[in-house]
């Protein structure tokens, strides 16, 4: 039997911080305000050049350098995203453009905040079963871009930045050892991002406008969403923990999905452990959606939070509604990376962007001179 094992993490965070003090000229709100009712003190904001796949691309490469793997040995490419640019091509498929990710299958995956879990679940299963080695797992969000910035309900909660994980198959146990996925879409309507057609289905019909979706802005019942989160999170802790055949007290960290700093303490209290277990960084990110686990996960790391054979719990829950866990052992230590090698690798990948831009001024060439020789053609007749 094959083991899943995370291998690799790194993630990438936008340069620019916004402050609950510079929201505060924007709308009626103060840092107190959002502090005591989610912890945010401020979160990163993308600038106009980033987008989803930039910055899925930039935790990729850092994930992959501590994996020490080439782009060439990635069999599969899951990026969890709400804020794609495009319906296709996916997130995923520019990443493996972007990277030089040759060998790779790529997809998007639409969970909401929950969707790095099931990516997670996904890309081990796949290895697991023999059809994949090693897999890349990317939660990447732009949630700036679609939030109404008038709604100080929302535009409060929600940040920029993405996460990465690699995963590699081994015959060593350990890795993702447990897993649970769960949805109840009756609960839709409490979190919700409505898409924007340029041509609106007609069997939508006027009560889709009628129901405020006017635009492609986030929509959430805070107190709903709020009641949900703190029952599902104790629960699909305490289901998957018992999956992996492990108690409470087995698990040495939990890292949520970065929300609210309420949500996680009432969670920590149903459960009946310290809230000390939880792994949080909302103060300084805020939500970020997909990337929220990931990037706690490499902050985790790097403050020193995870031991060789330490078992991890992740926990996300979001719009859909959907809620997932997975318990991982976490077994490896990160290899040292000289700078000269770290340097090599960002070559790597300047240069797949240049074999990118190869194939496609090929494509044109080659359309070109399939239409002079079609006008040809018709000449001569």
């Amino acid at each position: 039997m094959k083991y899943a094992h995370i291998v690799g993490w790194g993630s990438y965070r936008p340069d620019k911080i916004l402050t609950n003090s510079d929201l505060a000229r924007m709308v009626d709100t103060s840092d107190e305000w959002i502090f005591t009712r989610t912890g945010i003190r401020e979160r990163r904001i993308a600038s106009e050049r980033e987008t989803t796949a930039t910055l899925a691309f930039e935790a990729a490469a850092r994930a992959l350098v501590v994996a020490d793997i080439h782009p060439s040995q990635v069999d599969l490419i899951i990026v969890a995203t709400s804020t794609p640019e495009y319906i296709f091509p996916s997130t995923a498929c520019l990443v493996q453009d972007y990277l030089g990710a040759t060998r790779a299958g790529a997809f998007d995956l639409s969970a909401a905040c929950s969707g790095f879990v099931y990516g997670l679940s996904l890309a081990a299963q796949s290895i697991q079963s023999g059809a994949v080695h090693n897999a890349v797992v990317i939660g990447a969000e732009t949630m700036s871009r679609v939030l109404d910035w008038e709604d100080r309900g929302t535009c409060i909660l929600f940040g920029d930045g993405a996460g990465a994980v690699v995963l590699k198959g081994s015959s060593v146990p350990g890795g993702v050892m447990a897993s649970t996925l769960r949805s109840d879409g009756s609960g839709g309507d409490m979190l919700s991002l409505p898409a924007v057609y340029h041509n609106p289905m007609p069997m939508l019909g006027p009560e889709y406008l009628h129901n405020g979706h006017k635009k492609n802005t986030v929509e959430m019942n805070g107190r709903q969403v709020f009641r949900f989160a703190t029952q599902v999170v104790a629960d699909s802790v305490e289901e998957t923990v018992l999956k992996a055949g492990l108690t409470m007290d087995d698990v040495a960290l939990i890292v949520p999905h970065q929300a609210n700093v309420r949500i996680i303490e009432t969670a920590a209290k149903r459960l009946r452990v310290p809230v000390e277990r939880f792994y949080m960084n909302v103060d300084s990110m805020g939500n970020t959606s997909a990337a929220s686990i990931p990037i706690a996960l490499c902050d985790a790391v790097g403050d020193g939070r995870l031991r060789p054979d330490d078992n991890v719990v992740f926990v996300g829950f979001g719009g859909g509604l959907t809620w997932a866990a997975s318990v991982v052992k976490w077994d490896v230590t990160p290899p040292q990376v000289s700078f000269i090698d770290h340097e090599w690798k960002r070559v790597r990948y300047v240069m797949a962007r240049g074999r990118s831009r190869l194939r496609r001024l090929s494509r044109r060439v080659e359309a070109a001179v399939a239409r002079s020789s079609n006008g040809h053609e018709g000449d001569d007749e």
